[in-house]
């Protein structure tokens, strides 16, 4: 059951491309108050490569997923050693708008000319695995540019960084891996899979959360500027991660929703929920 859910999600994700990335579904759909354990968040990655370069970045993938945990696998139904028109429009949507000049000219000029197109699938995640399973996606991301990835994007949650970027978050997973930081890992791990913001009816929403085992965050607008709300729904997920969801809520007078605007076939669903800070 969970790879067909698996398959139609990617080919729904392939076909939202030409839309510009957008995946919002309309009215919420209510799901079980206990998320069922058949979905699992899963890591979907975007590499794009110059002309007849397939070959190299797949050979450079498995090197990687050789000697790493196992789960990872690279899609050679959508992988093609030829430029997918749509991914100029994909990208425009996906790059990070929170971090100062978290994309260059050259980045995009990278995505323009692009002439190769590599996914790599990630395995199924529970709450414990999560957070290594994406500092191992960071990993991954790491050496296929240093392969010749010219640019990368996080299709879970449709994110995308430049290559500075990506190194610079890949170099900091390393670091906190190697002191044994879980916390640091999985914020880090957090802000280069997650998307902030996304704006809806008076709020401003996160996705891709649930890469690292946590709930979204959703913050009203009139808490402030937009970068000020981001950093609320950051320090929120950071004290989840810390102190645990129900003192988090307690404290925030927040709220925890399972009414989602994404169906459970969808990369960016979240079994986790959602946080709802009050105005």
């Amino acid at each position: 059951m969970y790879v067909s859910l698996i398959r139609r999600g990617f080919m729904w994700f392939i076909g939202a491309l030409a839309l510009g990335g957008s995946s919002r579904a309309g009215e919420p759909k209510p799901i079980p108050a206990t998320p069922q354990p058949s979905v699992m968040p899963r890591h979907v990655l975007c590499f794009l490569g110059r002309a007849h370069d397939l070959a190299r970045l797949s050979e450079a993938a498995r090197n990687v997923i050789g000697t790493g945990p196992k789960g990872f696998s690279i899609d050679t139904d959508y992988s093609q050693d030829e430029a997918d028109d749509r991914m100029e429009r994909s990208f425009a949507v996906c790059w990070d708008r929170v971090q100062p000049n978290a994309w260059t000219a050259s980045d995009e000029r990278a995505v323009a000319e692009h002439g190769s197109v590599l996914y790599v699938m990630g395995p199924q995640m529970t709450a414990e695995t999560a957070v290594e399973t994406s500092a191992t996606a960071l990993l991954l991301v790491q050496r296929l540019i240093q392969a010749g990835a010219v640019a990368v994007k996080g299709e879970s949650a449709g994110i995308a960084h430049g290559l500075a970027r990506w190194q610079e978050l890949a170099a900091q997973a390393q670091m906190a891996r190697e002191a044994g930081d879980k916390l640091a890992l999985g914020r880090i791990c957090r802000l280069a899979f997650a998307k902030r913001p996304l704006e809806a009816k008076g709020y401003l929403e996160s996705v891709g959360f649930h890469l690292v085992a946590l709930p979204e965050v959703y913050a009203p607008k009139s808490l402030g500027s937009e970068r000020a709300v981001v950093a609320l729904m950051d320090e929120v997920a950071d004290e989840i991660a810390k102190r645990g969801l129900e003192a988090t809520l307690r404290e925030r007078k927040a709220s925890l929703s399972f009414a989602s605007t994404y169906d459970e076939d969808e990369f960016k669903f979240n079994p986790y929920g959602i946080v709802r800070l009050p105005a």
